[in-house]
């Protein structure tokens, strides 16, 4: 199979995965606050690739390189997770996935502003559909829910998060395509850490021991593990592929989320489900034709 068509594989496998996460952290965040939560779910998605990283040596970058990467690491992990954490505390995960599925958009506006890719017509398109999709998925959800008085607050920190999302996936490409997938996304990670040890202090995490039941630290261990896993997938496939037509599969999050309230919660599987799936799959295959 050819490194773009696994790129385009490990790019669903992402898709699937953020969809899950969002699941769990809209049951974790109530437990600890949305940077405390960050900092477990990446600090157990470092401890996971440590052993992996040391075993095939210690990266070695550029000294100029070093200072890029770990921005974008406090970015994409810091930035990006603390926001959708945040978000989440303020709007149902429906409506915060469906807001983060504009991140396809957004990269492909970046892509043609920065001049970094030129997309083509039926990509444009095959976004577009992909995103009515995941809005008519989602539709029934978002306009029947009640919003708080707070709820601008959620729905700018999810655009923010999706927005980025979409300018790191812009700007790794030139450091995926020069070091290891994996030096890359260990030294982001690690960087992000620290960034979030800062954030978590500020939320009383270091003060005590945080009241997280058996269910929470369950969730956060697979927040972090599942993080860490998909975190390469999506290093890889943006190497291997267009930040567009990779970003583009992140709207399979918000159908992986009704789905799994269906599947796991018992939630009915509606007409709106189903007729956006069939949008979302039309949308990705238009864009890869």
């Amino acid at each position: 199979m050819s490194p773009y068509r696994l790129a385009i594989l490990a790019a669903v496998g992402t898709g699937v995965q953020v969809g899950a996460a969002i699941v769990a952290t809209r049951f974790a965040v109530g437990q600890v606050g949305p940077g405390s939560l960050a900092l477990l779910r990446y600090a157990v998605g470092c401890l996971f690739l440590a052993p992996v990283v040391l075993s095939s040596g210690l990266p070695r970058f550029r000294a100029r390189d070093v200072a890029p990467i770990a921005i974008l690491g406090i970015l994409q992990f810091g930035v990006l997770v603390a926001l959708l954490n945040l978000s989440l505390q303020y709007i149902p995960a429906a409506r915060a996935s469906l807001l983060f599925a504009t991140f396809p958009l957004m990269t492909l506006l970046l892509g043609a502003t920065t001049r970094r890719e030129a997309p083509s017509a039926r990509v444009a398109v095959g976004v577009t559909v992909s995103i009515l999709g995941v809005g008519l998925t989602l539709g029934e959800g978002v306009v029947a829910g009640v919003g708080g008085p707070d709820e601008w607050i959620g729905a700018a920190a999810a655009l923010g998060s999706a927005l980025t999302g979409a300018l790191c996936s812009v700007l790794y490409r030139p450091y995926l395509q020069r070091y290891p997938t994996l030096s890359v996304g260990f030294t982001a990670m690690a960087a992000s850490v620290g960034f979030l040890a800062l954030v978590a202090a500020g939320e009383g995490l270091f003060a005590g021991w945080p009241e997280v039941d058996l269910a929470g630290w369950a969730a956060i261990l697979f927040i972090g593990l599942s993080s860490a896993v998909g975190y390469l997938l999506w290093l890889f496939a943006l190497r291997h592929a267009p930040p567009t037509r990779v970003t583009m599969f992140l709207g399979l999050s918000p159908v992986t989320a009704a789905l799994l309230g269906t599947a796991l919660l018992g939630e009915p599987l509606t007409a709106g489900t189903v007729g956006g799936l069939v949008l979302v799959v039309t949308g990705l295959g238009l864009a890869l034709r």
